[in-house]
Formats: structure tokens, C-alpha cells, sequence
């Protein structure tokens, strides 16, 4: 792990760290906690944060990160490889399995940091990095039980409007008008395999607006989704992902889970379906919290954010004290 310090560092900013996954290198973010109110013998509990399909760091996890310090939890939050400030090639590349182990290297390297109760790390994800923090749970058999064995264990899940099922994914697009968009999709995404091969791009729009070929064309979500873009993200993605997402399932893993967990729903979401979030909720015998909102509401701008971070720090606080 590579510390990157400026000669005057900015106290207010968050420390910049890089961490190994496979081949590459992840870029993270780290904010200490503001206060000491959850540390515990073995030091601070804190919380590993990544972004959802296609996203990155920058936009948008900062409030829910400066949210979780002020309230006595440190946070790594990192962009997956292939995408924002980590490395990685060839740019913006989906991989589920790659995108789990790179949970599982941010977990590491959290538990590493000075101060930190490795014993109380929280995986935090969002939409796609939702339902991946249910598979990296499950890969890494963190459990209460063998809290006394295991040199690093997860105290907790939060896992906000997730997307578990790719399935179901794809039949509420159909319900949702997105048909043509996946349609569209599905060319494109036959024609960038071509014109990969030739040595062009494969890549297409992640976001667009309605008619138009992007991976997520649905009313109002080009606007919601560029609305919370920093300055590494990019409207690409790779059009490999679609093929992947009629297997991506990682609500089968969470009946496997033995933590706390927090699911939080948006009840009108045309992007992630609520009923197969709350069916994996159920499964993981998970906290449920609902929210009147579609699935970009609960992001910093929207008014079901303060809500919906104000039942994450409840719901940590009350876990995490218990973990000390």
C-alpha cells in the first residue's frame, strides 16, 4: 500500500492511497473519523465504500463518507480498476468477479491503516456495488463466529438500492420502456465486439437520454446520473457488461450471510429491481429501510438522501458499539 502525501496537506481533504488488486492498482480516498465516539481497544471501525455501474468516486461518495466520519467511522472509499483515478487496461471494463476482489483488497488494506479495528469493517455498496458487497461478504466467510480466528472480520453490510439480480434487472427495464434501449444495447454491443477485434473501441455510452444507445437510457436518468459526475468519470463503459448481467446474481449468496445487514429500497427504482432487493434482504435477514424515490433519490441533491444516511449511521452505531 502507497501513502501519496502533498507538501501542505489540506487537514480537511481526505488522504490519497493506492492499493494492490490483482495486477493493478486502486486509488482510494481515506477520511479519518471526526470524533471518537466508536473507538473501541482494538481502534476505529471503518467503512469500505465503492460506486455502483460504471461510477466513480468522485461522484458522489464523498457526502456519505464525510456523513460516516463525522459520526466516529473511517472510510476508504475507492474506484474500482479500469476506472477513475485506479489503474488498469483496458479503461472502463466491467468485471463482477474482478469488482469483488477489489472489495476484498480494499478490505484488506482498510484493516492496515493506523488506528483501525480491523475486527470492525463495514462494506458498503451502491446499485451494482450493492449487490457485489453480498458476494464479498459471502466469499470471505466473515462472520460473528469467527471473529476470534480471523485476523480481519466485516462487523456489518449497508447496501443501498442494490441491484441482485440481473434478471430481474433486465425484465424491469422491459416494464419500464427501456426495451428499445436494451435492444439498442444488445447491437452495440455485437458491433463493438466486432470493432474490437478490428482494434477500434468497444466501448458505448454508459448513460443516455431516452431512444438513444447507452447501457442505462431510461427517462430522467442522463440527467440524474451527470448530475452527480466528477471529474474522472467518463460516459463509457464497455459493452461486454450487458452479456453479464442475465448471470449476475448475488442475491443467491445471501442466505449465506451471518452479520448485520442494511438494505435500503427505493420503492419506484426502474433501475434496480426493489422486489429482488427485498427478496435478498430476507434471504440475509437484513434491516429493510424504504424510501418514496426512484433509484438516483437517495444520492447527495435529492430528498431522500439525508433520510436514508441518517438510518445508515443509526444502524452502524448501534452494531458497531456492540462489536467494540
Amino acid at each position: 500500500m502507497t501513502l501519496q502525501h502533498t507538501p501542505e496537506p489540506d487537514t480537511t481533504a481526505p488522504t490519497e492511497l493506492t492499493f494492490r488488486s490483482g495486477e493493478d492498482r486502486c486509488h482510494a480516498w481515506y477520511f479519518r473519523a471526526g470524533t471518537a465516539e466508536l473507538e473501541g481497544p482494538g481502534g476505529r471501525p471503518i467503512a469500505v465504500m465503492a460506486h455502483g455501474f460504471g461510477g466513480t468516486k468522485d461522484s458522489g461518495l464523498e457526502p456519505f463518507a464525510r456523513a460516516y466520519a463525522a459520526a466516529g467511522i473511517d472510510v476508504l472509499a475507492f474506484d474500482f480498476r479500469y476506472f477513475g483515478a485506479s489503474g488498469g487496461s483496458p479503461r472502463q471494463r466491467v468485471r463482477m468477479a474482478d469488482q469483488v476482489a477489489d472489495y476484498r483488497a480494499a478490505v484488506a488494506a482498510a484493516a492496515d491503516l493506523p488506528g483501525v479495528d480491523p475486527r470492525r469493517v463495514v462494506l458498503w455498496g451502491v446499485s451494482m456495488s450493492g449487490g457485489h458487497v453480498f458476494a464479498a461478504a459471502a466469499a470471505a466467510r466473515a462472520t460473528p463466529e469467527k471473529a476470534d480466528t480471523a485476523r480481519t472480520a466485516l462487523a456489518a453490510i449497508v447496501s443501498v438500492t442494490p441491484l441482485v439480480d440481473g434478471r430481474a434487472a433486465a425484465a424491469l427495464a422491459v416494464r419500464s420502456g427501456g426495451i428499445a434501449a436494451t435492444l439498442r444495447g444488445a447491437y452495440a454491443t455485437a458491433w463493438s465486439r466486432l470493432a474490437a477485434r478490428a482494434g477500434r473501441s468497444g466501448l458505448i455510452p454508459l448513460v443516455g437520454r431516452p431512444g438513444e444507445v447507452a447501457a442505462l437510457a431510461l427517462d430522467g436518468y442522463y440527467e440524474s446520473y451527470r448530475a452527480l459526475a466528477g471529474p474522472t468519470w467518463r460516459n463509457e463503459i464497455d459493452s461486454g457488461v450487458l452479456p453479464q448481467l442475465a448471470g449476475y446474481r448475488p442475491a443467491r449468496t445471501a442466505a449465506r450471510l451471518r452479520l448485520p445487514v442494511l438494505v435500503q429500497i427505493a420503492d419506484f427504482d426502474r433501475g434496480a429491481p426493489p422486489d429482488a432487493a427485498a427478496k435478498a434482504a430476507f434471504a440475509a435477514r437484513a434491516e429493510v429501510r424504504h424510501y418514496p424515490c426512484d433509484h438516483f433519490g437517495v444520492w447527495p441533491g435529492n430528498p431522500c438522501f439525508e433520510p436514508a444516511v441518517r438510518h445508515q449511521v443509526m444502524f452502524l452505531r448501534r452494531h458497531l458499539m456492540a462489536a467494540r
